[in-house]
Parts: structure tokens; C-alpha cells; sequence
């Protein structure tokens, strides 16, 4: 595996490091080896308002004033470089005021930069925070990107940051062909348990990228940071890399909810104070739904009754009835099945609410895309039974264990 990174030696030295030392990313390690890997080069930048230094300033305008290196082009995912776009927004090709430099759209059709955007630079940068599901469409950018360098014969570079569910989390089933799309663009588990620069690796070496082609590939290491680290242990500032996510904590929620929100069923707090924190509809009775998952003595995870009225999106104006989650053990807690055991209770005592027997058929197909495979769809819907799917779902992480510790950077 070609990867002119910091020596391995030099990342095994962080992990002597006293509890709560301040995780250095990337674009800071970079920065302390005086730009050496891009000195000469003519850059392009892949980054959203989650590019940071731990003093906030910004990768764009670290690498514009780095000596030796050409900031010549930047590529915006949704949301835009720097945050000024609203979600869904199209993107035309622009110029950033601040630095002069053009930023092209890789947000919609193709979700990756074309050989014309690519033609005056040497080698694309990647640095945006992820949020360690494979849903959350950023990972997607970054193997597009890839790529697409592949095939233009371009560097890519990853300048690396924190997997804020923790470098040993993995859960969920591999993508099946079927179910392939941008919210589960490679075969890995939902929750992958890999930092930006490990999957960049995983997804090079393993052949995963569509040309079959492998990209001359550079990750940055961060310094400080451990496998078993969440975010919140890090030291590092949080930059949310979309509204709904302004937390760090919020990660650990994401995956908790955000399968079941595909299917318009109930909230989860879109709409409300805490997205991804709760499952509420007007239905519900919130005592009730709580006793009952409270008896299931999910490790790592307690809930609380929740009467609230969201202010725009489902059930919008309505005094709604459910739960608010709780996770006070992330390394022992089921994060993805806990929406499922949700579902299970509801079955069981609203039969006429029954989540996937109501959801239109779009939400079902796209239900089918986050999860990666329709057989969990199927094998849940039979008994609405937690236990029936439960094995299909855990089938690939052992293996993908094993394979992915091929490509880890971090003890």
C-alpha cells in the first residue's frame, strides 16, 4: 500500500499520551511539517465549514497562505465550502471572495469533480469532519473524488480527523448491489468504525473504486487520538457538517434514529431542539412506549417520557407523545438496533402503527438504501421481531473487523 504518510513510529508515539491531551488533525500535522507533501504543487480542495484548525481557522485559508503550495481550485459538497449554502441549494461554479480562487459544485449529478475540473491541479486535498455512519453522504463524496483522480491520473490526499463513534464501533451488514446508491455508495457496515483516512485506504486497496483503478494516495495522520476515543473525548472543537447535526454527541444519535426517519413514520426530532434524539407521534403514549422499552434492558441506553410540539417539518404544531434516548454507555450500547427495538414495541402496541407495514413504497426503497440490503426489511416485517433480523444484520462484523484492521493508523 503506497502512503507517504508519517511513519508508523511516529503515530505510535501518540499513544502514550496522558488522558484528554488534545487530538492534533491533519491539517494541523500538516501544517507543523511545513507543508512538505504539496510544496510545488498546484492543490485542489475538497472541505466544508468543518475543515478547521483547533483555533478555527479554516483549511481553505491555511493552504491560500501556506508557503511553497497553490491553492488552485476548490470542490464544494452540499452545503458549500464554506457553509453559506442551504441544504438541497444548487451550486454553480463561483469564485470565493475571500481568496480568489474558483469553487466547482460536486453536489448533484455525478457527485464528483470531471476531468475538466481536475485538468490544473496536481492533487486533491479531502478534509471534512464525517459522522461515522455510512449514510451520512460525505464518505461517498470522498470515494467519488477518488476516483475520479483514478482516472485523471491526479494525487488525492486525506487530510485525516477523528471518527466520532469511535475507531472500534462497527454494526450493520455490507451493501448488497441491489441497494447501492449515494446514502450507501461502498460494501461496509453502517456504523464502519474507521476514520476518513482508514476507509480512503480500504476503499483503495480493496478495489472498491468503480474504475478499478487505484490513486496514488497520501493520508496526514492525526496526532493523539486512539481507537477508542468519541468525540467528545477529543479535545477538538465540533463544527456542525449539517444543521441537524450541531453537536458532537449528535453522532452517536444519528445512527440511533436516522433509519427509522426514513420512513416519515414519527419524528425524531427534526423539527425540534435535539434532532436525533427522540421518537415521538401523536399516537404514542409516552409512558407507556417508555416502561415498555425500559423492560428490554438495552445495555447502554436509557429513555425518558417526552410530550413536546415540533415547530416546523412532521406533526408540525402538534402536541406529539414518545421517548427521548439516552445513551450513557456508547461502547457497549447497540446504536443502530435501538430504532428497530422501537419499532418492535410499537408493533406490539399500536398493530394498526406498524412501521413498514404504513411507509409508502419510496420510503421503503429508500429504507432499503440505508440499510443496505431489502432482506432486513423483509425479516423484520414478519414478526416485527428485533431477534429475526438481528443475525443478518451483525452476519458481516466480524469479518470486516478483520479486514478492515488492515488499514488502521491508530492503536
Amino acid at each position: 500500500m503506497k502512503l507517504k504518510s508519517i511513519l508508523v513510529a511516529a503515530v505510535a508515539l501518540q499513544i502514550a499520551i496522558v488522558a484528554g491531551a488534545q487530538v492534533k488533525p491533519g491539517i494541523e500535522v500538516l501544517r507543523d511539517r511545513g507543508f512538505d507533501v504539496l510544496q510545488g504543487k498546484r492543490v485542489g480542495l475538497i472541505t466544508n465549514p468543518t475543515g478547521v484548525d483547533s483555533r478555527l481557522k479554516s483549511t481553505i485559508d491555511i493552504l491560500h497562505e501556506a508557503p511553497g503550495v497553490e491553492l488552485k481550485a476548490m470542490y464544494s459538497p452540499e452545503h458549500g465550502v464554506r457553509g453559506d449554502v442551504y441544504a438541497g441549494d444548487h451550486v454553480d461554479t463561483y469564485v470565493d471572495p475571500a481568496t480568489g480562487v474558483t469553487v466547482y459544485s460536486i453536489y448533484g449529478a455525478g457527485h464528483r469533480p470531471t476531468d475538466d475540473m481536475l485538468k490544473d491541479i496536481d492533487v486533491l486535498v479531502y478534509d471534512i469532519q464525517d459522522n461515522g455512519s455510512r449514510s451520512y453522504t460525505f464518505i461517498s463524496t470522498m470515494g467519488e473524488a477518488m476516483d475520479a483522480c483514478a482516472v485523471a491520473g491526479k494525487e488525492f490526499m486525506v487530510l485525516d480527523r477523528p471518527n466520532p463513534l469511535s475507531g472500534n464501533k462497527v454494526e450493520g451488514n455490507l451493501v448488497e448491489e441491489a441497494s447501492k446508491s449515494f446514502v450507501s455508495r461502498f460494501p461496509i457496515p453502517y456504523i464502519y468504525g474507521l476514520t476518513p483516512g482508514e476507509l480512503a485506504c480500504y476503499l483503495n486497496e480493496e478495489g472498491l473504486l468503480d474504475s478499478g483503478k487505484k490513486v496514488d494516495l497520501t493520508i496526514v495522520p492525526m496526532e493523539g487520538w486512539t481507537r477508542d476515543m468519541v468525540m467528545s473525548e477529543t479535545g477538538l472543537p465540533w463544527i456542525m457538517p449539517s444543521p441537524h447535526v450541531p453537536y458532537a454527541d449528535d453522532c452517536l444519535y444519528y445512527p440511533a434514529t436516522g433509519i427509522l426517519g426514513e420512513l416519515d413514520y414519527m419524528s425524531i426530532g427534526v423539527g425540534y431542539t435535539k434532532p436525533f434524539h427522540m421518537f415521538a407521534a401523536p399516537f404514542v403514549d409516552a409512558d407507556s412506549l417508555c416502561q415498555s422499552l425500559t423492560t428490554l434492558n438495552i445495555p447502554g441506553v436509557l429513555f425518558r417520557p417526552l410530550h413536546f410540539k415540533p415547530f416546523y417539518g412532521m406533526y408540525k404544531g402538534e402536541n406529539i407523545q414518545g421517548v427521548e434516548v439516552y445513551i450513557t454507555d456508547p461502547a457497549k450500547a447497540p446504536l443502530s438496533l435501538i430504532q428497530f427495538y422501537v419499532m418492535q414495541e410499537l408493533a406490539r402496541m399500536y398493530p394498526d402503527h406498524k412501521a413498514l407495514d404504513v411507509a409508502k413504497p419510496a420510503r421503503l426503497n429508500m429504507f432499503d438504501k440505508v440499510v443496505g440490503s431489502p432482506k432486513i426489511r423483509e425479516l423484520f416485517a414478519r414478526r416485527y421481531r428485533v431477534e429475526d433480523m438481528v443475525d443478518y444484520w451483525n452476519k458481516d462484523v466480524e469479518s470486516f473487523n478483520r479486514q478492515k484492521a488492515r488499514y488502521h493508523l491508530y492503536k
